[in-house]
């Protein structure tokens, strides 16, 4: 689960969902109009009939609970990696079903009811947001950038390993050394055995010509320029599969280093710290090490 793929939208679906949760314990009818001799008698029967939603189950499930449920859905199907389903649709689309709802529910009741109290009232402004941000959030530009902003990558990844990968700085010098014969800059098999040009010194500076003809040969789809680098997301994006299924196979996330192996166009052929491979379409904005 990744909390870090949450938006703004969604933080605003949080917060009415926290506030429709409160309303739920506020009384949900007002206090009569108590006066003339039989005030104190009214009053008495005003605070016995005093109830909230928890006294009333159906409008406890309907309105309150059905609002945070909802909420809890859209929040949950945002920090998965993999989209759920239930009864055919996407928990967001069912938590979206839910919130709004609530909110019809919410102004049925109150339109309904004889002196709403403040549960009501503090109900229904709480479930038109909710279902507002569910649905506004990932159509308005304004709610979508993250709710928590991503941290700046450190820099331990970069060579601090025993063995570091391509695009480390750092790496190279530890190819250098711990290659033998044949590598650039390596000893061959002359320079061992003390410096004679001989037969044995020609056998041994063939692989040394031949390994930088095999390190040039690019990747194939690759560009011939490519070289393999490590780089950050700035906000959550997913990783689809090399075989062009939609569904993606991975989420990265932000504050993450992820090795790029190939590129396919605008596209990179990314691969995550478990192994796995896939396509990441949107490559604006990353970060490289």
């Amino acid at each position: 689960m990744n909390i870090r793929s949450l938006t703004r939208g969604d933080g605003v679906v949080i917060g009415a969902a926290v506030l429709l949760f409160i309303a739920s314990f506020f009384d949900l009818t007002g206090s009569p109009d108590c006066s003339g001799p039989y005030a104190k008698v009214c009053e008495a029967q005003a605070q016995n009939y005093s109830i909230n939603a928890w006294d009333s189950l159906p409008t406890l499930m309907s309105l309150y609970l059905a609002g945070v449920i909802g909420a809890a859905l859209i929040v949950l199907s945002r920090a998965l990696p993999q989209p759920r389903k239930v009864v055919g649709l996407d928990l967001g689309q069912f938590g979206v079903a839910l919130t709004v709802f609530a909110a019809w529910t919410a102004l049925w009741t109150l339109i309904g009811s004889h002196g709403a109290g403040a549960g009501l009232i503090i109900g229904l402004i709480a479930a038109l947001v909710l279902a507002g941000g569910a649905v506004a959030g990932p159509l308005v530009p304004a709610l979508q950038p993250a709710l928590i902003g991503a941290p700046k990558p450190q820099a331990a990844p970069y060579g601090a390993g025993p063995n570091p990968g391509y695009g480390y700085p750092g790496a190279q010098q530890h190819q250098q050394a711990s290659q033998g014969y044949g590598y650039p800059g390596g000893p061959t098999h002359g320079q061992q055995g003390g410096g004679d040009a001989t037969s044995g010194g020609q056998a041994g500076a063939a692989p040394a010509g031949a390994a930088p003809a095999a390190a040039a040969t690019p990747a194939a789809g690759a560009p011939a320029d490519f070289a393999p680098f490590w780089f950050a997301v700035p906000v959550a994006r997913p990783l689809y599969g090399e075989d062009g299924s939609p569904a993606p196979i991975a989420e990265l996330a932000p504050g993450t280093w992820y090795l790029a192996v190939e590129q396919r166009g605008q596209a990179l052929i990314a691969q995550t710290q478990d192994g796995r491979r896939g396509i990441l379409q949107d490559t604006t904005g990353i970060q490289r090490g």
